[in-house]
């Protein structure tokens, strides 16, 4: 015999919806029972069912606050495919997430589930409903940011029973028109209504209620409902997070910041792969004036909200450009500054314990890109450099730039240090002998070790 604990006030049309769900006909042995029901959930098919849900050390109490809370639901990607190292990553990204929430001044409780965080906030019934829903969404905005977040909801939290589903259901699809599904889940196996038919009977009220039609394969509005293990989520919609994994998981690199579309979307792409940035940008100063420096302070301030607590390092490269230049350098010198901007990189790398060198090279883009340059660059220095960016074509870039929001700001005009002393031709096939004699001139590592030391650091400002 099946047993359905309600509360006294459930209505006789749920009763008979919940009824026809299950399938059952009248005196077939569904009992249903008043709410003196012993606790746990409100629906039970088995009370020795068993949830085994991952609790990683955050706070699992129920701690109900009442019907129709809002609140931030985070759906993870590949770091639910992760073995024994899986706690790590969640650590790293709880620890981003919190940081991220921290700069917009809400408090929060995090909790995390098998797959999912649960973000709620914490002086919510102090703010009212208007100041919640409010607080909720702007937790929402900032942590679609957050690498290793793959997906962002803003479910509606409401306690465990079939009437309080429901109820939420009609409430967020009124006004709607067209079609609608329901798409429900049960993490916790206790739930005493199977996903099929929870959906059933939640559909049936909102046909009911709005007249609106089922749609199962394109529907205009979908209806999530996940049963959790405390609570259930229903919500209409998520918008597509970022991605990948938390930063930090993957250890740090210096990304050389040229303030052109490429270097970017090269750092931006190897923050989603959870690889901290520390950012190098080389001005041509004092041959040029300051603005390529405003612009990539700019463009750092901008790819902060993936990662936070970015630094940019600032080298005067202008002499060093001259010198190459009296060195003979000629059609080399666009290759030859490039090498010393790697060994430059090297030696920050070194001071900050960063482990690799970024750069936007994309295979053949422009005549220093080809493949025999990318191979004497490779000689410059034993970091490994990363080139995200190798096999893009340029629209692809411009389209990526354009999506993380640093295309306008690459495109200001501004006297870049790479545009100084370039020579009429450039050598597209560098040989390693001529670049190395060349350096041999200017002594080249000292020369590196000092540009590095030159640099100086601009920092984010607090929010």
């Amino acid at each position: 015999m099946l047993t359905l604990y309600l509360p006294l006030a459930y209505s006789s049309r749920y009763r008979r919806a919940a009824s026809r769900t299950l399938g059952l006909a009248p005196g077939s042995g569904l009992m249903l029972t008043p709410a003196s029901a012993p606790e746990g959930p409100l629906l039970s098919a088995s009370p020795t069912a068993n949830c085994g849900w991952h609790t990683r050390g955050v706070p699992q109490s129920p701690d109900p606050r009442g019907p129709d809370e809002p609140c931030v639901l985070l759906k993870l990607g590949e770091i639910v495919l992760k073995g024994r190292n899986r706690q790590q990553f969640e650590r790293i990204l709880q620890g981003n997430i919190r940081a991220a929430v921290r700069e917009i001044g809400v408090p929060v409780e995090l909790r995390q589930r098998e797959g999912v965080i649960l973000l709620r906030v914490a002086d919510g019934e102090q703010r009212g409903e208007p100041g919640w829903t409010q607080a909720a969404a702007q937790i929402a905005e900032r942590v679609r940011d957050v690498p290793g977040i793959v997906r962002v909801c803003q479910p509606l939290r409401v306690v465990k029973t079939p009437e309080a589903v429901t109820a939420a259901a009609v409430a967020l699809t009124k006004g709607r028109t067209g079609t609608f599904a329901i798409r429900a889940r049960r993490r916790d196996k206790r739930f005493g209504l199977t996903s099929a038919q929870l959906s059933v009977l939640v559909g049936r009220e909102i046909v009911e209620a709005h007249g609106l039609g089922v749609n199962l394969s394109r529907p205009d509005t979908e209806v999530f409902i996940e049963v959790d293990q405390h609570e259930v989520f229903v919500f209409t919609e998520g918008v597509v997070a970022v991605g990948g994994l938390p930063v930090g998981m993957s250890g740090r690199g210096v990304a050389l910041m040229s303030g052109g579309i490429d270097s970017p979307v090269a750092a931006y792409r190897m923050m989603r792969r959870g690889l901290r940035c520390f950012f190098l940008h080389f001005s041509g100063m004092p041959l040029t004036g300051p603005e390529s420096i405003y612009k990539a302070y700019a463009l750092v301030r901008g790819l902060d909200r993936f990662q936070g607590g970015s630094r940019l390092f600032v080298v005067p490269f202008g002499k060093a450009q001259q010198a190459l230049a009296s060195s003979g350098a000629d059609r080399l010198q666009i290759v030859a500054q490039r090498r010393l901007m790697l060994k430059t990189g090297a030696a920050l790398a070194r001071r900050l314990s960063a482990t690799a060198l970024i750069t936007g090279d994309s295979l053949g883009q422009v005549s220093s890109q080809t493949l025999a340059n990318l191979t004497a660059l490779d000689d410059a220095t034993k970091l490994p450099i990363l080139r995200p960016l190798i096999g893009w074509d340029k629209s692809e870039i411009m389209a990526e730039a354009r999506r993380i929001r640093t295309l306008a700001i690459s495109e200001l005009p501004d006297q870049d240090c790479c545009t100084l002393l370039t020579p009429r031709r450039v050598e597209t096939r560098a040989r390693l002998d001529d670049l190395r004699r060349i350096e041999g001139r200017l002594d080249v590592e000292d020369l590196a070790d000092t540009l590095a030391a030159s640099a100086q650091e601009y920092r984010q400002e607090e929010p």
